[in-house]
């Protein structure tokens, strides 16, 4: 199975950074090709809802910055794993820009199913704090006609070191064989 790994943390040495490592190490051990794309390390422009790309068979208005890559892996990819750390409750601005750049291509995502996942860390350890970002995952897979394929949703982890010496770090490397 091809995954592309969307992470929208703005830190390449951060918490989500080590489950996005882990989760790779388990998805190509079971054979998958996996592609990270670090998004925050990207020149992505918002979707300004223009409706450019609508009249123009896709091409957004934004057609040369850095979202060509990450759509021709995105419309070959079988499944899809979103990776943030917990921002104020939900997504980063870095991921939540690449999604809401998907709407140039809506209706060729909508016409080939895939498989969502979901991965976030954040520090807080109510469960309560992830309900955004859940959310958010439960409507994007309903909106597009995406399998839910699963969601790791790590609290506690405010620092790398918090990552390292947890469970979800074995949890994510799991994660990744069995997806």
């Amino acid at each position: 199975m091809k995954i592309l790994v969307l992470s929208g943390s703005p830190h390449k040495n951060g918490t989500t950074s080590l489950l996005i490592d882990e989760f790779y190490e388990g998805a190509t051990q079971s054979g998958h090709e996996v592609v990270r794309i670090d998004t925050a390390k990207l020149k992505i422009n918002p979707c300004l809802g223009c409706n450019h790309c609508r009249r123009n068979e896709g091409k957004c208005v934004h057609e040369y910055d850095d979202m060509l890559e990450i759509i021709l892996h995105l419309l070959t990819a079988d499944a899809v794993v979103l990776v943030s750390p917990l921002y104020y409750f939900g997504l980063t601005a870095q991921l939540k820009t690449v999604i809401d750049r998907f709407y140039s291509v809506n209706s060729l995502l909508r016409e080939s199913p895939k498989k969502l996942y979901l991965i976030a860390a954040g520090a807080d350890t109510d469960d309560w704090a992830m309900d955004g970002v859940r959310a958010h995952y439960k409507t994007l897979c309903k909106y597009l006609g995406w399998h839910e394929g699963g969601t790791l949703l790590a609290y506690g982890l405010a620092a790398r070191q918090d990552a390292e010496n947890s469970e979800y770090k074995i949890m994510s490397n799991k994660f990744g064989k069995e997806i």
